[in-house]
């Protein structure tokens, strides 16, 4: 059985939306799923705290999708079973006024996490790319441009470069990045829509505006895609999963973030030969109490 998801969904080459299901199409079974998240939950608990105590890197997982693809479960299901004490998450939104005075990285950089910590982007810096670019009129608000003509290909080639380096920046200065894409289906969008309306106790989770941007669907698929490959290097790939299956999507997800933990080395400090004798003394003392 296949379950290297890491393998299976980084993006590499030229990428195609058409070219990823939306749909688990592997032998898993979402008994066996659950099963494999758990012990995946404590895997990710014991690499936190060996991020924490090394204190030299950090981890960032930006996450992105279309609404109800899962965001906020993924990372309900996956994170939290983490210290919350070195886990942060940010959420955008919508810019607010001071937001919108600095340039469209900045409310990013201070939402970073620190060395020793895991940060997760609920939604990102790539909005700047994605909604702003299907709705190219929300640039304005950052009262640089006048019309918006303005926006042109250069404009976005500049905005995908402005992206690259930021990340890059963050790669050469010890924060590991991943970033994931939840792949979701208009079908499965729509079945979940109909679920929040449906549901009095998710009824606060759907807004009108939620079906204006579905009806701009392939729009956002081509701001998604041309985002992508702009994007996805080494230094910051992109993963897209299947999101139709909630419980798998959660699997490859956490599996994807420990691979890259694994890979970052991450090592408990050493104690000094003054320090371990200094130990030894202070478990004699203790024990002869």
């Amino acid at each position: 059985m296949d379950l290297d998801f890491t393998d299976n969904f980084m993006v590499e080459g030229k990428f195609s939306m058409k070219d990823f299901s939306t749909e688990y199409e592997g032998k898993l079974s979402k008994a066996d799923g659950k099963k494999m998240l758990a012990k995946e939950q404590e895997k990710l608990r014991e690499l936190q705290e060996r991020l924490y105590s090394d204190g030299s890197k950090s981890i960032l997982i930006v996450l992105q999708a279309m609404d109800a693809a899962g965001k906020d479960s993924l990372i309900k299901h996956v994170f939290g079973g983490v210290n919350p004490q070195g886990c942060t998450v940010t959420s955008f939104k919508t810019p607010n006024d001071k937001e919108y005075a600095h340039d469209f990285l900045w409310r990013h950089y201070l939402a970073l996490p620190e060395k020793g910590k895991i940060g997760i982007f609920n939604r990102s810096h790539y909005e700047s790319v994605l909604v702003c670019k299907v709705h190219p009129e929300y640039n304005l608000s950052e009262k640089v441009w006048k019309d918006v003509d303005d926006f042109d290909n250069e404009f976005w080639e500049n905005r995908y470069e402005s992206i690259r380096n930021f990340e890059k920046h963050l790669a050469e200065n010890g924060t590991t990045i991943i970033k994931i894409f939840l792949n979701v289906s208009q079908k499965e969008q729509k079945e979940r829509f109909l679920d929040r309306i449906n549901e009095e106790d998710k009824n606060w989770k759907f807004s009108s505006a939620d079906l204006a941007e579905r009806a701009l669907w392939p729009d956002y698929m081509n701001a998604y895609e041309e985002a992508i490959n702009e994007t996805s290097k080494d230094y910051a790939p992109w993963f897209v999963i299947p999101a139709d299956n909630k419980w798998f999507t959660r699997v490859a997800a956490i599996q994807i973030i420990i691979d890259a933990m694994e890979k970052m080395d991450l090592k408990y400090p050493e104690l000094s030969e003054k320090e371990t004798l200094a130990l030894e003394d202070a478990k004699k003392e203790l024990e002869s109490e």
